[in-house]
């Protein structure tokens, strides 16, 4: 107990101020009351009955002299001791020491009992211990009616069972106590005139897009006097509470807090480390001090919610923090395997930051470290598994990849053997993939082109967005293969671009614009636009004479010299409506019809066009001068951008 509240006041986890002042007033340990009043009553009853004291009775380093009537009267196991002998020796498991014998012996010579929060436990159980009528209830009332209606006095008493186990345990004085301190736990977070940012959703709030923050955890936990109380006890007692609340109906957003405040101090604090290394008195301080973490870390880990009670009442960084800590230590199989479980069942709300990577700077490849295995291991879980988020959980991955591919010691092997820990189907997007493909080529310019071609296998084209796409195809650093294949998808993305822009603008014979209305016929001298088809399935990487095809280049050409022909034809045809506007509108501000030569001129550039449209079988010719005009605009914006990406595509072949 002693050792207790040293390490609390080294880790700054102190009582309450009421619990404090209580400690400095009726702690034994600071008054010697109950000793002096033992000796003077001894000497006044001396002076009243005229005999001496003549029985001796020795517990620890100390010695007390008293009479032999009194003490047989109100205990039965000195009427039994002192048969035999005067000298009577308190064995090494008596409860409570020779503190709680004194107040014993004021009782058995008829004097108040000075019952008060720091030795009523011991007392109760010394007098359980050596069968003192009367003063076991004494001590139950007390507590009772006292202690348990206090929060600090409940907790200074469970505080003092830790010694006296099993006995405090086997007479309820624990479960009593556990009981009241949860109850007004669960009275603290429902009083509405108490009602503030509980710590437990300010935790959950102030880690959410950060990774792990001991020191801003203390702070969270150090705002609520009764948190702070909780999470100084020792395990066992701090562990029945937990499952007290949760018994007594708090709800889990409250209650895994608690448990998270109480692994940050005992667990992931450094500080609390470094005392329990430097305070040991074994020869290896800092082996003491991980096993001692090691079991607290075990117990935890079993207080932790199921997963569908954890959703948003623990911070993913939490676990991670778990994670890491746990990897310096010997966990059980059993142990390690949950805290697992539990990581991969949050995995998809995770972020790359929490993911695990060495600290410090090791010999080996990062991809072969404890941390990155650890991660591995967990991410594996969960696709294996099926779980929620597998996408997720895919571009999560993709990210911490990019991470580890600058590491110049990481092999291409071992890097392929990362990529594949999800599934090529489980991707919805390659862009984060090529981004960690395309940071290793930079950091090893040497591999050679077998390897490149096979770790850009795993790279799908046609999940790539489609600036990732312009930049594979510049990108010198990939083979020819990766560039042929992103030429082809950026082919078929402006065939389909175009073709959806097509059949957009058909009509029917009233003239107006309807989706989708027919096939696009084209003008004299484009040509036909393919039928649109779906990717092939085939990966260009599967047949070497894939690069060799003409097929590619071919429908490359032919869809930038249609795009260029129509943007002519549009072009000419908007010069030829606003011609006519012009003439139209110039008359009309006269007062005057058009003159024959313009309206002729009119009519021959009207008879052009429709002859045009005729032969082309465009519908743009039967629609109205207004309709044709926006219909101009329209599809010239279309293809303005789509014709640069024609002609800068043309002139770099």
């Amino acid at each position: 107990m002693k050792l207790l509240m040293e390490m609390d006041m080294e880790t700054e986890v102190e009582l309450s101020p009421v619990a404090k002042a209580e400690a400095a007033v009726f702690s034994p340990y600071s008054s010697p009351s109950t000793a002096l009043l033992l000796q003077r009553r001894v000497v006044a009853w001396a002076k009243e009955t005229g005999s001496p004291a003549t029985v001796r009775v020795r517990g620890g380093e100390r010695s007390f002299e008293l009479h032999k009537d009194p003490l047989v009267a109100r205990c039965r196991y000195f009427s039994q001791a002192l048969l035999q002998s005067g000298d009577v020796e308190l064995p090494a498991s008596f409860p409570g020491g020779c503190e709680a014998f004194e107040v014993i012996a004021l009782f058995c010579y008829g004097d108040a009992v000075p019952l008060d929060p720091f030795n009523v436990a011991a007392v109760r159980c010394a007098a359980e211990f050596l069968d003192v009528g009367g003063l076991g209830a004494r001590c139950d009332l007390y507590i009772n009616q006292v202690v348990l209606q206090s929060w600090d006095d409940a907790l200074i008493v469970l505080q003092r069972c830790q010694p006296l186990l099993p006995v405090a345990e086997e007479l309820l004085i624990v479960s009593r106590c556990v009981e009241s301190l949860a109850f007004m736990a669960c009275m603290e977070i429902l009083d509405p005139e108490q009602r503030r940012d509980q710590p437990g959703a300010a935790a959950s709030h102030a880690l959410v897009g950060r990774r792990w923050d001991a020191e801003l955890v203390k702070e969270l936990a150090a705002r609520d006097l009764w948190i702070k109380d909780l999470i100084a006890l020792p395990f066992e007692f701090f562990k029945r509470i937990v499952q007290a609340l949760r018994r007594q109906g708090m709800k889990e957003k409250y209650v895994s807090p608690v448990v998270l405040f109480y692994a940050n101090k005992w667990v992931l604090s450094k500080k609390t480390h470094k005392f329990w290394a430097s305070t040991d008195d074994a020869v290896d301080g800092e082996t003491d001090a991980n096993r001692r973490a090691t079991r607290i870390l075990e117990s935890v880990i079993s207080l932790l919610p199921v997963e569908a009670a954890a959703s948003n009442a623990i911070p993913v960084a939490f676990y991670f923090a778990l994670l890491s800590r746990s990897l310096a230590l010997e966990l059980s199989d059993e142990s390690r395997t949950r805290l697992r479980d539990q990581v991969a069942s949050n995995l998809q709300f995770a972020r790359v930051d929490d993911l695990l990577l060495p600290e410090e700077e090791i010999d080996q490849s990062i991809a072969d470290s404890r941390e990155v295995k650890a991660v591995e291991s967990i991410v594996s879980n969960h696709v294996t598994m099926q779980r929620q988020g597998v996408e997720a959980v895919a571009e999560l991955w993709d990210r911490y990849l990019v991470q580890i591919a600058g590491d110049t010691k990481l092999r291409p092997e071992r890097l392929a053997e990362l990529i594949g820990v999800i599934p090529a189907g489980e991707r919805k997007t390659h862009n984060h993939l090529y981004e960690a493909i395309n940071t290793y080529f930079m950091e090893h310019r040497g591999l050679s082109g077998e390897e490149k071609a096979a770790l850009c296998r795993h790279l799908d084209c046609r999940k790539l967005s489609h600036e990732a796409c312009i930049q594979a195809v510049q990108n010198d650093r990939m083979p020819l293969r990766l560039i042929v294949q992103a030429l082809f998808v950026q082919q078929l993305h402006t065939h389909r671009a175009f073709t959806e822009c097509s059949d957009s603008f058909r009509c029917m014979h009233s003239g107006e614009l309807v989706p989708g209305a027919g096939a696009y016929t084209p003008s004299l001298g484009c040509p036909a636009i393919p039928s649109s088809q779906p990717l092939s399935t085939s990966s260009p990487y599967e047949d070497a004479h894939d690069i060799h095809a003409p097929r590619d280049a071919s429908d490359y050409e032919t869809a930038s010299f249609r795009i260029q022909a129509l943007e002519q034809e549009i072009l000419s045809l908007k010069q030829t409506l606003q011609r006519h506007n012009t003439l139209k509108g110039s008359a009309r501000r006269d007062g005057k019809e058009p003159s024959s030569k313009v309206t002729a001129d009119a009519a021959t550039s009207g008879a052009s066009v429709r002859r045009r449209a005729a032969v082309s079988g465009s519908c743009i010719g039967s629609m109205r001068w207004g309709s044709q005009r926006r219909c101009a605009s329209r599809i010239l914006r279309v293809f303005a951008r789509l014709a640069v990406f024609g002609r800068g595509r043309s002139r770099g072949k």
